[in-house]
Order: structure tokens, then C-alpha cells, then sequence
């Protein structure tokens, strides 16, 4: 029996190389995306099926997931990736804006996890990933916003953590750096300049698939240029499920 995966944010970047990794590894997967042309696309490349929608509405979540039912009868992977840039500035405040970037990254995130678990339970359990950041671990003053939803996606999914083990879905997140994707396109050329090392859009899929089969519930997965990824561990702080105190890393 097939894998199946369902990818947001599926038609570019990391999201794109993700559904290309699983489906190379046999999964079939559902993508969605807002870029109906692109997610089209690389559904037919990887024979999968799509969903041309908006994340940071509800029916979007539901929908998808009422596809992979559809489709192939069980969901088992979830990559909540989904994401913009906040570019939100607080000396011209746009109040729209801001709406926007809290609605992809934070209510994309809690719908697609709402609308995923009772068929992943159905399934007989599974994983959701979600794609946070090095900016949900540490304040980021280039863009205050992003900061924010990214630290929201990580508070969520450590506060998941337990309940939803006990219905045997994993859930963790991947915290990458930057990354060379359409996301930091305007400034690709600035970190080049720099000499400053980019991730690619591969380098992170291969931590989101290690993040799927993690055993530890709540996991937020570092990603890093040239570093294996490694899980963060607050210091002093309980685990998200154990109350335990890990120790630091680094």
C-alpha cells in the first residue's frame, strides 16, 4: 500500500521539492497551491493529484484533505509548508498585509492540522510536518512579522505534541535558515555578494522526510548549511511531552 502525502505550498520551493522526494520513493502524493499553472504542473510530473486554493481559508484544508480521501483512501504524511515573507512595516502600517502573512502562516497551519488528523487517525496514524524556521527559534529583526507566525507555528506544535501522540499522529516542524527559493528571491543576490551560504530547497525535503519518521513527538528540526540537522532543545525549559529538561544544543 502507497504512501500518501499532502503538501501546501507545493509548487515551487520547498514545498516542490518535497512532493518530488516522496514521490520518487513510491508515495502518491496531493499538492496544493495557490499557483494553479505551477501546482498543476508538478502534480503531472509526479502523477499526483492538486488543489488550486488559498491555505489561509478553511475550505482550502478541508478540501484537500477530502481529496487525498477521494483519491486514494487514507492520508499517512502531512507538510504543512505553506508560507510568505511578512514585509510588514510598522512605521506605514498595512493592516491587509499583515492579515494576509498571520492568515498563510499561522491559519494555514492550524486548518491544514484540523482538517488532516481524523483522517490520518482513520489511516491508522501518521505525521504532519510543518516548515517554521530559524525565526521561530530566535527574534529576526529583518522582518518582525514572519518572526512572529514563525514562532506561533512552534509554540503550536510543541503544545500538540502529546495530545495528538496519543492518537498516534506525530506532528514536528523544520526550522531551516535561509533557504534559495522564490521566498528570498528579491534577495538572493544580497546573501551571494555576502558570501553567505544558502540552503537548498533539497537540503531542507531531506530534513522534512527525517522529520516525518522522527520518534519523538514535538521535534523542531534545525536545518543549517552544511550541518546535519539536529533537534533544538530549549535550555531549562520541559520538554513538550516528557516535562523533562533536555539539555542545550550547541
Amino acid at each position: 500500500m502507497s504512501t500518501v502525502a499532502l503538501i501546501t505550498g507545493a509548487a515551487s520551493g520547498i514545498g516542490a521539492a518535497v512532493a518530488r522526494r516522496l514521490a520518487s520513493g513510491g508515495a502518491r502524493c496531493v499538492l496544493v497551491d495557490l499557483d494553479a499553472e505551477g501546482v498543476e504542473r508538478l502534480a503531472k510530473e509526479v502523477d499526483g493529484a492538486w488543489l488550486a486554493a488559498d491555505v489561509s481559508q478553511e475550505e482550502a484544508s478541508l478540501e484537500a484533505v477530502a481529496l487525498a480521501e477521494r483519491r486514494y483512501g487514507r492520508l499517512d504524511l502531512v507538510h504543512l509548508n505553506a508560507g510568505i515573507a511578512g514585509k510588514v512595516d510598522f512605521a506605514d502600517f498595512d493592516a491587509e498585509r499583515y492579515r494576509k502573512v498571520v492568515g498563510v502562516n499561522v491559519d494555514g497551519v492550524v486548518f491544514g492540522v484540523r482538517a488532516s488528523v481524523p483522517l490520518l487517525v482513520r489511516s491508522g496514524g501518521g505525521a504532519i510536518v510543518a516548515t517554521a524556521s530559524l525565526a521561530g527559534l530566535v527574534g529576526f529583526a529583518g522582518d518582525p512579522v514572519y518572526t512572529m507566525t514563525k514562532h506561533a507555528v512552534v509554540g503550536l506544535v510543541r503544545a500538540l505534541a502529546e495530545p495528538l501522540a496519543a492518537q498516534n499522529v506525530r506532528i514536528g516542524a523544520v526550522c531551516p535558515g535561509f533557504t534559495d527559493t522564490p521566498l528570498v528571491a528579491e534577495t538572493r543576490e544580497l546573501f551571494a555578494n555576502a558570501g553567505f551560504p544558502l540552503l537548498t530547497a533539497d537540503d531542507v525535503a531531506a530534513a522534512v522526510e527525517s522529520a516525518f519518521y522522527t520518534d519523538i513527538p514535538g521535534t523542531l528540526l534545525v536545518v543549517q548549511p552544511g550541518r546535519q540537522p539536529v533537534p533544538y532543545r530549549y535550555a531549562g525549559v520541559p520538554g513538550p511531552v516528557t516535562g523533562q529538561r533536555p539539555p542545550n544544543v550547541g
